[in-house]
This record gives structure tokens, C-alpha cells and sequence, in this order.
């Protein structure tokens, strides 16, 4: 009698050393196998755990690494990690980078070297057609009518093998990860790590960008074509980059194992408990009148204020740039008027690296003070300002983007509580149903709200005070701390011109 033997099924690829890690992760949760559909969410708030993430991610991807960002610099970090991402690529890794067109212009070269490389491809999005002409050619062309260039990609996007996303608000350069940036100012921000399931939200958002005809190859786009022997200079100035100071500081968390990384402060979290949100590329369209552009946003700005509009007890916003506009103001008050208690951090005019957009929130504050909404304004920092007339230099700056409600649903992303994010840049982030991520965010602007780290507004007599009880003694003040009075000009000159919805 013959014994019958079952059909052999196609073997699939093996796993990459990071989706290794990443099951190594879940299961460590109790999410056990390849067809676990939950996942696990990590809060990032440490610069030196962000910039590890990344890193360790690139090392141990095995197929593919998908970048999309608003800002890549190429100062010790942006170089660092353009060194990861080349490695992978001459691993086999396929690499796409798509990158906001404004940063891009004066990186030709580097942009062109890297595309040159037959594993990376990279895309500018929303390209001016006078680049050859550098920032001059793109102020000019918005001189003669090329308004959409005004309308940015402003989404962080790291994806590895389709199986690690990287989203929240931090660029790629020194000031997003706790260095000195030459003298600029440094960045709190904040990220979350979506492992397993919930990466494939962060994958579709890549992809519809990537497809976007508003997204187009670097090669046809720059006004410097690839030279021969530019990779090769360009692996020296990244290897280089390894040599520098501060680089061992940063390059020595990569010793320790992924599966040890992806793992700490891992959450898990159920199925369908994580989405990814993002903007459709639509709205960066040339000709996209308002109301069309409102439709193409694909409605982040309308989840925040859905995600707000039921909470019952608490409502807890951490935004660098926070201007309202008359129906935030009305949600705002709806929500404090039924007993729901709602707090803001945002930043101080002398620490916020935008001045104008600090005058479209001066209009709001006092109707925000009297409907009993709690603000909170980040201090400098210890450095004296050094301040240019529209932004701030040296000292420290919120740049998180971030909201907590009734302690339970979360959300993390690019997206700033301002008109700009609403309705000119595009936007991405993810909303999480978990208690324990919220908990995170939730003590992250506890963290913030410190008297050591902020003042704390209140009305005196139908007067702004600035409450600071760093050290226990209190102390109140009645014009804005800190800021000088070019600062104090220009925000002035920012509340009363019409220029609300450029901010």
C-alpha cells in the first residue's frame, strides 16, 4: 500500500531579519504566528530611542525601506542615517525616498548620487519647474502665480519591509534628535512605532503618495544630473559622518539586538485598534480651489474634531502651532461648557521657531482663557535667545503633535493644530484605541506642563498673566516673557494683517 503524501505548498521568501524581530516582539506579547492580526505600538518621546529606531530598522531590513519626509537635512544625523539607507540598499534592500520638494532644492547632488544607485529610486513631490534656479527660481515662480508651491508635504513616513512604521512629527536632521544644531533651536517631538498589522496603514499612505502624478522622479526634476564617481564621494562625506563627535553617541544603542529594541516599551494592542490617517496628495493640486482642496484633504482636520466632539471628561492637546479659528474656538468651548476638562501646551512666543503663526493664536488665547480651557506655553529653554526676526535661535521648542481623549484614544502625527495643516499642507498620522498609549501621551504633556518647563496663563483683572511657579515661589507677569520686541512686533503685525489661513 503507498502512502500518499500532501501537496507541497509554495514556500514564501524567508523572513527578513526584522520581520524576525518584529514576530520575536509580538510574540513576546502573547501575539503568537505569522497571521497575529494585532500589533503593537511603542511612544517614542526620547530623540537619542528615535533616531535608534530608525537606524536599527534600516540595519535589519531585508527588502524594502519606504521614506517619505517634509525635511531632510544633511547635517550629523541626516548623514548618519543616509548612511543606514545606503547600506541597506547595497544589501539588495530596494529603497524609495520621497522627499518635499522646498528642502530638496540645493541637495542635487546627494539626490542625484543616491538615485544613481540601482537600488534607490527618489521622488520630489510638488516640484517646482524653476528649480535650476535654486530657492530664487521658487520664490519666483510663486511670484508669478504658482501658488500650490505654498502647499507642502508635510507627512513623516519611515517604513521598513512593509512590517515597521516610524510616523509623528520629526524630520530628519539634528534638531528633531537632541543635538546642537549648530547654534538653531532643538525640537521635544514625539513618535509612535507601529509593529506588525499596523504598519500596513503606514505602507498604503506611501503608496498613494508614491503613485501621485504630483510625485515625480529626481532625475527629471533636478537641475544637477549624477556625475561620475558621485556615489562613491558621497559614501566618503557619509562615512565620514561616523567620525564626528557626537556620531558614537547616537551609533552606540545600534549594538544592541532589534528584537531587544522593537521590544521595549512595546504595547500591544488588538486588531483594528490603530489607524493610520492621511491626506489625499490631491490637495497640493495646482488650481485646487478651497473648497476643493477641503474635499481632496481626506479629512484629518474633521477626524481631530469627531475624536474631540465625544469626549466626556478630558481633552488633552500638545500642538507647537495652535490657532484655532472661530470653529476650533466653538468645539473648544462646546467641550468645556459640558464639564469637559480641556488643556493645551503649546509654545511660548519666545520659544516658538515661528513667529507669525504665534500672532494667529494671540487672537484666540483670551476667548480660550475665559471658556475655562487650561493653556500652557513652553519656556525657551535654558540658552538665551538669540532670536532672527521670525524665529527663534537657540534654546528649546515644542514641535510634538499630539492629543489625549477621556484617556483612552490617542492620536500622533504631523499634523498641527493651525489653518495651514487644515487646508494648505498635506497631513499624515495615526489614531490609537489603547488606555496604555494614551497613558503615554497623556504623562508626556503632564511632563510638559511642568513649571520647569512651562508657564501657565490665566486671566487677572481681564489681563493675560504668565503664572511661574519653577522652584515654588510664584511669580506672575504680564507681558510676554522672554520675547524681545521684534518678537513681540512681528507677532502683533501677524494678529491684525489678514493672513490667517497662510499660517
Amino acid at each position: 500500500m503507498t502512502q500518499r503524501l500532501a501537496p507541497s505548498r509554495p514556500m514564501g521568501p524567508p523572513a527578513t531579519r526584522l520581520e524576525r524581530a518584529v514576530r520575536a516582539s509580538l510574540a513576546a506579547l502573547g501575539q503568537r504566528g505569522p497571521e497575529a492580526r494585532q500589533g503593537g505600538v511603542t511612544v517614542v518621546c526620547k530623540a537619542a530611542e528615535a533616531f535608534a529606531i530608525r537606524a536599527a530598522s534600516a540595519r535589519a531590513a531585508g527588502r524594502t525601506l519606504d521614506l517619505q519626509y517634509y525635511v531632510w537635512r544633511g547635517d550629523l544625523t541626516g548623514r548618519l542615517l543616509a548612511r543606514e539607507v545606503l547600506a541597506a540598499a547595497d544589501r539588495g534592500v530596494a529603497v524609495r525616498m520621497l522627499l518635499d520638494d522646498v528642502f530638496a532644492i540645493g541637495h542635487e547632488r546627494v539626490l542625484a548620487a543616491l538615485d544613481a544607485h540601482p537600488n534607490i529610486e527618489v521622488r520630489l513631490f510638488n516640484a517646482t519647474r524653476w528649480r535650476r534656479f535654486g530657492r530664487l527660481g521658487y520664490a519666483l515662480e510663486v511670484a508669478f502665480g504658482g501658488w500650490h508651491l505654498t502647499r507642502r508635504m508635510h507627512n513623516k513616513n519611515w517604513v521598513a519591509d512593509g512590517q515597521l512604521a516610524v510616523v509623528g512629527g520629526r524630520n530628519i536632521g539634528n534638531e528633531y534628535f537632541g543635538l546642537d544644531a549648530d547654534g538653531a533651536i532643538s525640537f521635544r517631538d514625539l513618535d509612535l512605532v507601529l509593529a506588525g498589522a499596523p504598519a500596513a496603514g503606514a505602507t498604503e499612505v506611501f503608496e498613494r503618495y508614491w503613485r501621485s502624478d504630483l510625485s515625480r522622479p529626481a532625475r527629471d526634476w533636478s537641475a544637477a544630473s549624477e556625475t561620475p564617481g558621485g556615489l562613491d564621494r558621497l559614501r566618503r562625506e557619509l562615512d565620514a559622518a561616523t567620525r564626528e563627535p557626537d556620531a558614537p553617541g547616537l551609533l552606540v544603542a545600534l549594538r544592541e539586538s532589534p528584537s531587544r529594541r522593537i521590544r521595549r516599551g512595546l504595547t500591544p494592542v488588538a486588531e483594528g485598534a490603530v489607524r493610520v490617517v492621511a491626506e489625499s496628495p490631491e490637495k497640493a493640486r495646482r488650481g485646487l480651489g478651497a473648497r476643493k482642496r477641503a474635499r481632496a484633504a481626506g479629512g484629518i482636520a474633521a477626524d481631530i474634531a469627531d475624536a474631540l466632539r465625544v469626549a466626556k471628561r478630558e481633552a488633552r492637546l500638545i500642538s507647537p502651532y495652535f490657532v484655532p479659528g472661530p470653529q476650533g474656538l466653538a468645539l473648544l468651548r462646546d467641550l468645556a461648557e459640558r464639564g469637559v476638562k480641556v488643556s493645551v501646551v503649546t509654545n511660548s512666543l519666545a520659544a516658538t521657531d515661528v513667529v507669525a503663526v504665534h500672532g494667529g493664536y494671540m487672537k484666540y488665547r483670551r476667548a480660550l482663557l475665559r471658556a475655562g480651557i487650561v493653556l500652557y506655553e513652553l519656556k525657551p529653554g535654558p540658552e538665551d535667545e538669540k532670536a532672527s526676526l521670525l524665529g527663534s535661535r537657540g534654546g528649546a521648542a515644542l514641535h510634538t503633535k499630539a492629543l489625549v481623549v477621556d484617556g483612552m484614544r490617542a492620536f500622533v502625527g504631523s499634523f498641527n493644530l493651525d489653518p495651514r495643516s487644515a487646508a494648505l499642507n498635506t497631513e499624515m498620522g495615526a489614531f490609537v484605541q489603547n488606555p496604555s498609549v494614551a497613558k503615554e501621551i497623556a504623562e508626556e504633556q503632564e511632563r510638559l506642563m511642568d513649571p520647569a518647563f512651562s508657564w501657565r496663563l490665566e486671566l487677572r483683572d481681564g489681563r493675560i498673566a504668565w503664572v511661574d511657579s519653577a522652584g515654588g515661589a510664584l511669580r506672575r507677569r504680564f507681558a510676554e516673557p522672554g520675547a524681545s520686541w521684534r518678537r513681540t512686533a512681528v507677532a502683533w503685525l501677524a494678529r491684525v494683517l489678514p493672513v490667517e489661513e497662510q499660517l
